[in-house]
């Protein structure tokens, strides 16, 4: 068999984002929207090492950022529906055979946040607050996302923002930034299950594992979410987290420090990170129904 050259991987990449293009464009209702939205989407997969409304204005062939502007500000078009494409899209292109990155090959649903650093008062959400994509507390808006990921690769396929109570309690705030007044407070707990409730009928059945950190993995309720949506996950929790209520175990640490041999743990790597690649310890316990009987032969 002839080896694919580069030049045609990059004329069928070409041919598929052209395919792409079509598809997405009657989302935009208007011929100059659909014309920036391709614009903007060349853009953003460009080598223009800045992607801001100016940079992706000139690579558009515009000479000011007004266009791109407008189609992100005030132009009408349905969010939700390009939010709804690109779940599809992203969950069929990455159909791996059924073969996923999970436990039994299954397909990771991954849930996490990230910030994004924003000054002033105006921008939706924006306030002081920690972020660990910022490495502490700042002036930033964050984003609860969620990610497919399976053994050919992982994309985001879905977002919401995270308001703050100042802004949720304030409504003419709210008003002057378009939040409707239906937005209510809710914890990013909260916000992941929304997503995870909107993304389930897109995902195949009984292939989906969960994971997420802290945040999520201490809130009992985002756990029984789960349970109840019969999803098997994989969450952080804290050191005092109650594993059973029983001398000695009662704890997740005292669990590890009474039972863990040294030996018992397997280093396993947990992909790159920003400074270097990174590992983590396993210890795996399957720990017995709370409600079991205790002592000699339970």
């Amino acid at each position: 068999m002839p080896e694919t050259t580069d030049r045609e991987r990059a004329e069928e990449f070409s041919d598929q984002l052209e395919n792409l293009l079509v598809e997405v464009g009657g989302i935009f209702p208007r011929a100059d929207l659909r014309l920036r939205a391709a614009r903007c989407i060349r853009g953003l997969l460009s080598p223009v090492s800045r992607k801001n409304g100016w940079q992706l204005a000139e690579y558009g062939g515009d000479a000011e950022p007004w266009g791109q502007q407008h189609l992100l500000d005030r132009s009408v078009w349905d969010v939700d529906a390009l939010r709804d494409f690109t779940r599809r899209y992203v969950i069929d292109g990455l159909d791996h055979g059924g073969r996923g990155a999970g436990p039994g090959e299954a397909g990771v649903l991954v849930v996490d946040e990230t910030g994004f650093a924003k000054k002033g008062r105006a921008s939706v959400g924006v306030a002081r607050q920690y972020s660990g994509t910022l490495g502490g507390v700042f002036p930033c808006q964050i984003g609860v996302m969620a990610a497919w990921a399976t053994g050919g690769g992982q994309a985001l396929i879905d977002r919401e923002i995270y308001q703050p109570r100042e802004w949720t309690e304030d409504r003419a705030r709210c008003r002057a930034a378009h939040v409707p007044d239906t937005v209510s407070f809710a914890t990013k707990p909260r916000l992941a299950e929304q997503m995870i409730a909107r993304t389930l009928p897109n995902l195949p059945e009984d292939r989906v594992w969960v994971a997420a950190d802290e945040v999520y993995g201490r809130d009992g309720a985002f756990r029984v979410f789960l349970e109840e949506h019969h999803l098997p996950y994989a969450v952080n929790v804290q050191a005092n987290h109650t594993v059973l209520p029983r001398p000695g175990r009662r704890h997740a640490a005292r669990l590890v420090e009474r039972h863990a041999a040294e030996d018992d743990w397997v280093t396993l790597p947990a992909g790159p990170s920003q400074l270097d690649s990174r590992v983590w310890q396993w210890w795996v316990r399957r720990i017995p129904d709370p409600e079991a009987e205790t002592g000699d032969g339970a």
